[in-house]
């Protein structure tokens, strides 16, 4: 059973003179009054009585006081702590008989329900790092986190790069009309010598033609002159008859061989050899362009595979803090900060502050059924309202200050007293019908 504050007594501390407080057992208490009043020094007093000398004020004693400060406070489990003399010497009433002192109040009474501004004060990390001490899974979680940074640092980076290369490969010149290799101006040349030689073979047949022609038509010119002496140059006809005879067959025969030759054209090669180098360029501007939209490729896919490892690792600490028992539903740790349904601290409303403060201030120490709080003017009566109902759901004990004498303070504060004719709620916050108005009062 968490132990709460059941009543106080303080004489002569701070600004009190002499107060007498009941608090409800459970919910919001708030403690009214004006600027300067003692207020504060009630939370001062108990923080005191219950923290030990290191939440001893300095300036411990009332201005003009007589006696020196006094303190009791009233325990639920039925220990009562006094501190009294000029040394506010403690002593620790246990009915049940265990040791007294120090020593016994720490056991069930947190540091932080006593400073809970020390926790909501705290960084976003220190908060998260609370959190995490509190449900057992700080190391595993700071592992997933370190992990998630790195790969989304790396993926980052990668997709920097990919982006890059994309941008790059796109701004690439490209010639869709090129080889896919680069060209040979020396096979280039080659293949034109070799058509050159069978042309100039061709060239050869067509001389030899014109040879022929003309030897026919010379040996004609002299059988028609040798036909003029016939009857003396028998046998000279004949030789020169065979001679022509010859000559046609082979006429016959070169022109038919003639007719058949195609001479090749070489303007393709002899363009191409005048334009090696710039097919040559594109080839190469082509091969380049190809090389950089494969390498965006690949960090492209570098970029979606370190998604994926994020999106898991992400999936892992999830069912981490899922799995976890934490102190308030909604609570998490992202990026290393405290989170509370998604919101970080800065985010959060004070309502929200107050409840998951006070929620992992508990589970510090589940024997510790309190928290004090100063300075809630700033809270409005509906979030108060909120706070209140909540405190008493979860069956704590809040006991607060703020600047207000309206109907939402149970206890007014006055020149360092409980004023007597503190009204009973009868706004917003109500305290119990049965409980007297100065001392009780529960949201």
């Amino acid at each position: 059973m968490s132990v709460t504050i059941t009543a106080l007594e303080a004489e002569n501390v701070k600004r009190i003179k002499a107060v007498e407080i009941t608090p409800a057992p459970t919910g919001l208490t708030l403690v009214g009054g004006n600027n300067n009043q003692g207020k504060t020094s009630v939370l001062d007093a108990l923080a005191w009585a219950l923290g030990g000398d290191k939440f001893r004020p300095a300036a411990a004693a009332r201005d003009g006081a007589i006696t020196p400060p006094h303190l009791k406070v009233t325990l639920s489990n039925g220990i009562v702590v006094e501190r009294r003399g000029k040394n506010s010497t403690l002593t620790v009433t246990d009915p049940t008989g265990r040791r007294a002192g120090q020593q016994l109040l720490n056991e069930f009474v947190e540091v932080l329900a006593l400073d809970l501004p020390r926790f909501m004060d705290a960084s976003d990390r220190d908060k998260a790092d609370t959190l995490l001490k509190i449900i057992g899974v700080g190391e595993q979680l700071a592992v997933l986190d370190q992990r998630i940074k790195a790969l989304y640092d790396k993926r980052t980076a990668v997709g920097q790069i990919a982006q890059q290369k994309k941008s790059y490969a796109e701004e690439m010149l490209s010639y869709p009309e090129a080889p896919a290799e680069p060209v040979s101006a020396l096979e280039l040349i080659q293949q034109q010598q070799e058509i050159l030689l069978r042309n100039a073979e061709n060239q050869r047949q067509r001389d030899r033609l014109a040879e022929v022609t003309h030897a026919k038509h010379r040996y004609a010119d002299e059988l028609q002159r040798l036909d003029e002496r016939i009857e003396a140059l028998q046998a000279q006809r004949r030789e020169l008859q065979a001679s022509y005879d010859a000559a046609v067959v082979a006429e016959e025969s070169s022109t038919k061989t003639v007719a058949e030759l195609r001479d090749e054209s070489t303007a393709a090669l002899e363009e191409s050899i005048r334009n090696v180098e710039d097919t040559n360029r594109k080839v190469r501007a082509n091969l380049d362009k190809a090389r950089a939209e494969d390498d965006a490729a690949e960090m492209a896919a570098q970029y979606s595979n370190l998604t994926d490892q994020i999106n898991e690792a992400r999936r892992k600490r999830t069912a981490l803090l899922d799995g976890a028992d934490l102190p308030l539903p909604g609570l998490g740790v992202e990026d290393g900060c405290l989170t509370y349904h998604g919101k970080r601290w800065r985010d959060m409303s004070g309502s929200d502050q107050l409840r998951v403060a006070t929620a992992i201030v508990r589970r510090l120490n589940p024997n510790c059924g309190f928290v004090l709080l100063d300075k809630l003017e700033q809270m409005d009566l509906a979030t108060l309202a909120e706070f209140g109902r909540w405190l008493e759901a979860e069956g704590l004990q809040a006991i607060a200050t703020r600047v207000s004498t309206g109907g939402e303070c149970q206890i007014i504060i006055e020149d360092g007293r409980v004023k007597e004719d503190t009204a009973a709620c009868d706004t917003v916050l109500q305290a119990p019908a049965d409980t007297p108005a100065w001392k009780k009062g529960a949201f």
